[in-house]
């Protein structure tokens, strides 16, 4: 731990330092005898998969704990335990894009080829993906098992375990080949989608394991989860937006919701303002995989201004949040919630 103590002034290094110190452990779990091939393909598949992207939800856990600790200095296992439950959360996260990129049949993930795509990879990854949901309680057991939270940890986790897995499911069955039908295509359906895919994971989550390490119940702080929720809304139609608008170079992946009939804010919002014409188009041209239809569909979405509407619904949601925030009475979660949503107003990636 005398490792972790010189690196405090860079979260993030700090951060990956204990990435390094849970990888060891789970290497040399007693509970199954590796050996050195499958020791290697579990590092390498670890190195792959966990550690690669922007790691906000992780890292989220450790800021928000700082802010509810309001201003006090965090000890060293503070910050360990901290940075703990943020891997926790990537692992989740690379579990659920692992399994993902695999239903999706995705190409790129994180400015590099899917970790199914990967030469003698395949569908192994399908069981690499249940490896990396069996880690989290293999960290939790270790690290948190003498603390009086440990079974509201337990049970959180398979609680948005649950709810992801169930947003997940809603969303393959609205894009069923053979079955599109845009006409289902509606903003509480798209709502719903995101709830629970998304928002619970992505931001209910962190706020979440950070509350419980400050001994505080989570049943008292349902308005927080509920802000949280609303959060993870605006952030999944940013995501939606920039999958059709953004630079791939700078969020690292190629846009797919046109041709995979993803229930998409754009496509629900250009159904809503489409003439009879412009939803004939639509109707025709989305979900199909070639080129010259995807765009068609981003030349009515200009023709359409979703720009401009997104970013009005943007600000919206801004001013929306912040007034939801200012009512809590506690102002060391306003700081939380603040800073969570400073860090993904206006992002481009």
């Amino acid at each position: 731990m005398a490792a972790l103590n010189g690196a405090t002034g860079d979260l993030k290094s700090t951060f990956r330092l204990v990435y390094s110190k849970l990888k060891s452990q789970l290497l040399q779990d007693p509970a199954f005898e590796f050996t050195d091939d499958s020791r290697q393909w579990v590092e390498r598949m670890l190195d792959y998969n966990v550690p690669g992207g922007k790691l906000n939800r992780g890292l989220s856990v450790i800021d928000s704990y700082k802010l509810l600790k309001e201003g006090k200095e965090l000890t060293e296992d503070e910050i360990f335990l901290a940075c703990t439950l943020g891997w926790c959360i990537e692992w989740l996260q690379a579990y659920f894009l692992v399994l993902d990129d695999i239903m999706d049949n995705s190409h790129t993930r994180r400015g590099q080829p899917c970790w199914f795509r990967v030469p003698k990879v395949g569908l192994i990854a399908a069981n690499d993906g249940i490896l990396l949901r069996n880690h989290i309680p293999r960290i939790l057991r270790r690290h948190f098992r003498e603390k009086p939270y440990y079974v509201d940890l337990l049970d959180l986790f398979n609680e948005v375990e649950f709810q992801t897995a169930s947003g997940q499911m809603i969303d393959l069955i609205t894009t069923l080949e053979g079955e599109k039908d845009l006409s289902k295509y509606t903003m509480p359906l798209h709502h719903r989608i995101v709830q629970y895919k998304t928002a619970y994971y992505s931001f209910y989550l962190p706020v979440a394991c950070a509350l419980l390490m400050s001994g505080e119940k989570l049943d008292d702080h349902i308005h927080v989860k509920d802000i949280l929720i609303e959060m993870g809304t605006y952030f999944q139609v940013q995501d939606d937006y920039l999958d059709c608008f953004g630079d791939p170079k700078v969020i690292g992946k190629i846009g797919t919701d046109i041709e995979d009939f993803k229930c998409s804010w754009l496509v629900v919002k250009a159904l809503e303002l489409a003439n009879e014409e412009q939803k004939k188009l639509l109707y025709e041209y989305y979900g199909k995989p070639d080129p010259d239809s995807v765009a068609k569909v981003k030349e009515l979405y200009q023709a359409l201004d979703l720009q401009g509407v997104f970013e009005e619904y943007e600000k919206e949601s801004y001013k929306k949040l912040i007034s939801s925030i200012k009512d809590h009475p506690s102002k060391a979660v306003q700081a939380v919630l603040e800073s969570f949503l400073e860090k993904i107003y206006k992002r481009q990636k």
